[in-house]
């Protein structure tokens, strides 16, 4: 094969996975510009986009505005505890010697193959035994805790910050803490933005979690309350719709989805260079 027909493949092969997740998007923004019947003035019109916004601003007093606020709170502080907590973490296992490293590293990778789904339960019996259910706080500090942010940065620290460096610090009378905060926090930057870009797409997604923990309507997530306003359509539950003030059709929910989707994609944009640096965290030694 030659190197022209294997790039041309290459192209083709990008070209086609790209088309595959941009047309949801693109076919939600189509839906989205339409008016209820499905069609509009002058074909498509941004003003029907607004027009559908304000329709679902209107559903049960605005709660979307409190479902899109707390999913923000959710993933935003679940992100940050991820960073506070992966960076140290990881650093020490990959650097520090002490008692039960290699435990705790295996318990850390054991975590990681355990199904999110099997621990709400057992999260949902502690945090109702101190009575913090329905705590969009305790939801965050939950989701912050999880071991792949304190595994990406084990690898980062071991592969990237060389032992001898640390080995001239000391010798230079700098203490642990001030070698992590001066030589290793400084060079950890593209696994910050990894850690805290994954960290707050998975709390923002999280639906099973916050269904569980965050019970009450206008306490919930974005993620969980987008399936309440498919259920208020009469396109999927006419039953439930007729006793609505407010209807949802088809350019209403292409709206919502899209809105729940663009923070995602917004820190995506945002953190894309950080992002590409990052994903080559244990590439090389």
């Amino acid at each position: 094969m030659s190197p022209a027909l294997g790039r041309t493949g290459r192209i083709v092969t990008l070209l086609l996975v790209a088309t595959g997740f941009a047309y949801p998007v693109a076919a939600f923004a189509v839906v989205g510009l339409r008016r209820d019947d499905g069609t509009g003035p002058t074909g498509l019109a941004l003003r029907n986009a607004w027009d559908s916004w304000q329709t679902v601003l209107r559903f049960n007093d605005g709660v979307v505005l409190s479902w899109l606020g707390n999913s923000l709170i959710v993933a935003t502080g679940g992100a940050l505890v991820a960073v506070a907590v992966g960076i140290p973490a990881g650093y020490a296992l990959a650097r520090l010697r002490f008692p039960g490293r290699r435990l705790l590293r295996f318990c850390t990778l054991l975590t990681m193959v355990v199904p999110n789904t099997v621990l709400v339960i057992p999260l949902y019996l502690e945090v109702s035994a101190v009575g913090a259910v329905n705590n969009i706080w305790v939801v965050a500090l939950l989701m912050g805790f999880h071991p792949f942010g304190v595994y990406l940065t084990y690898i980062h620290f071991r592969t990237t910050l060389p032992a001898p460096v640390l080995e001239a610090a000391r010798i230079d009378g700098l203490s642990e803490t001030d070698i992590f905060r001066r030589v290793a926090l400084p060079a950890s930057k593209p696994a910050v933005a990894l850690v805290g870009f994954f960290s707050f797409v998975a709390n923002w997604t999280n639906f099973f979690l916050p269904l569980v923990l965050l019970p009450l309507s206008s306490s919930t997530t974005i993620s969980v309350g987008l399936p309440q306003l498919v259920s208020s359509s009469p396109l999927f539950d006419p039953t439930n719709a007729a006793g609505l003030d407010v209807r949802l059709y088809a350019p209403q929910l292409a709206v919502a989805t899209l809105v729940t989707v663009a923070p995602v994609l917004a820190v995506f944009v945002i953190a894309q260079r950080a992002l590409t640096r990052g994903q080559m965290l244990g590439a090389t030694r």
